[in-house]
């Protein structure tokens, strides 16, 4: 039965699979259907000026065009990764690494809270008063890890605004 259907393979039969094959890529982009489909096409081309292929060869040349397919289109675009221009967007908490606050409330028992901005961040570190500045040495979660900063005077360093 297979063999009956499969002996009938012509050129139009590549070509309607390959137009349903960039339909449903242009449905879910995935970047996974066009590496398929392009080999489909070559192969309705081929069939088109080689009408006597047998399908086993068809099938053969296109599943070895299907897999080189995917492999050079995953190696050349599908690893493009572009920089983003703003690399925390959705990692507020990271955004804070390094900077310089003043304790909202003092630290007690290695917890307390900074004013950054409006809002208040629960903060972790030595016991210190409240009002102490403070630099912003590791984030967790929604955490922040700090320690005192040094006085300005001795290292002659300006702290950094602390926002």
């Amino acid at each position: 039965m297979f063999a009956e259907l499969a002996g009938q393979l012509v050129w139009w039969h590549w070509l309607v699979l390959a137009m349903l094959l960039l339909v449903i890529e242009i449905t879910l982009p995935v970047l996974w259907f066009l590496w398929v489909a392009l080999p489909a096409g070559v192969m309705a081309v081929l069939t088109l000026f080689v009408p006597d292929l047998t399908w086993q060869v068809q099938l053969i040349v296109f599943g070895a065009m299907a897999i080189a397919s995917l492999f050079l289109g995953r190696r050349f675009l599908g690893g493009v990764r572009t920089a983003q221009d703003t690399p925390g967007l959705n990692r507020r908490s990271e955004q804070h690494l390094g900077k310089v606050l003043t304790l909202a409330e003092p630290i007690v028992n290695g917890r307390g809270a900074a004013r950054v901005g409006d809002t208040r961040w629960r903060v972790a570190g030595a016991d210190m008063p409240s009002g102490t500045q403070v630099r912003v040495t590791e984030v967790d979660g929604t955490l922040l890890q700090v320690e005192p900063v040094i006085s300005t005077e001795t290292t002659g360093d300006t702290p950094e605004s602390a926002n």
